[in-house]
């Protein structure tokens, strides 16, 4: 995982927006990135990032990094593939706000990490707006509801169903074969 984000940074000299925003994941209601997937993005180990954050632990203070639990983990594990290699691990991961990556980026001290921990603020920040956007626009819709009775209840059913989340398909994929009997 290392290697090919390094390969990408070096390609391009960025690393595309989508691969630092599925790292965020929601723990305990914040908005973190897990201590391998910000190593990985850093282009360092775990064990390096680890070292530097316990050398300079008085600058990750509980609202820029805190450890998981142990069921914290073990949802981490049952829910992201790519943790499964944490479920038989006996440490516990280490989480980072974003206040904590843009920390990790002065601990780490290499221009690699300062340009990543941009592109990281760049990945929160526009979730944070994609959030609130979707939260306003659900207000608006609500009060429109209220304002307007029954009069565009389908309609607003409708759009109702546009902003939950889509199911998953049923569809089944592939083909069958013939049989001839």
């Amino acid at each position: 995982m290392i290697l090919l984000i390094k390969e990408l940074f070096f390609m391009s000299n960025v690393i595309p927006q989508e691969i630092i925003e599925n790292r965020i994941v929601l723990i305990r209601s914040k908005k973190v990135i897990i201590d391998r997937d910000i190593a990985a993005l850093y282009g360092v180990s775990t064990k390096r990032l680890n070292e530097q954050v316990k050398r300079n632990s008085y600058r990750f203070p509980e609202d820029f990094m805190f450890r998981l639990n142990e069921r914290e983990k073990a949802e981490l594990v049952a829910n992201c593939d790519r943790f499964k290699t944490l479920k038989h691990s006996v440490s516990l991961p280490n989480a980072f706000t974003e206040h904590g990556a843009i920390m990790l980026a002065s601990v780490l001290n290499s221009a690699m990490a300062i340009k990543i921990s941009v592109q990281i603020v760049r990945a929160y920040v526009r979730l944070r707006t994609l959030l609130a956007t979707h939260k306003e626009l659900r207000e608006k819709i609500e009060k429109m509801e209220r304002t307007y009775d029954g009069q565009f209840k389908m309609v607003f059913e409708a759009i109702r169903q546009l902003l939950e989340s889509p199911e998953p398909s049923k569809k089944k994929y592939g083909f069958l074969a013939e049989r001839n009997e």
